[in-house]
């Protein structure tokens, strides 16, 4: 399909794992960008509390179609 696509980067998080931070991050961003296409995680980390790991972090490129 021919067009011109935008990429954004936005960072997800949650508490259980990495593949619920990227959810959290697509179902976030799908409230303000429309024609959304696709996704690629390009970092993923997280934060320790206690000695324990309290949250996973991802950072995620969003790839969308351009209106005309």
């Amino acid at each position: 399909m021919p067009g011109t696509y935008k990429k954004i980067e936005i960072v997800g998080t949650s508490p259980v794992s990495f593949a619920e931070a990227v959810k959290t991050a697509v179902a976030d961003a799908s409230k303000t960008v429309r024609r959304m296409d696709w996704f690629e995680v390009v970092e993923e980390r997280g934060r320790i509390a206690d000695g324990k790991v309290a949250e996973f972090q991802v950072t995620v490129r969003i790839g969308f179609k351009l209106e005309r």
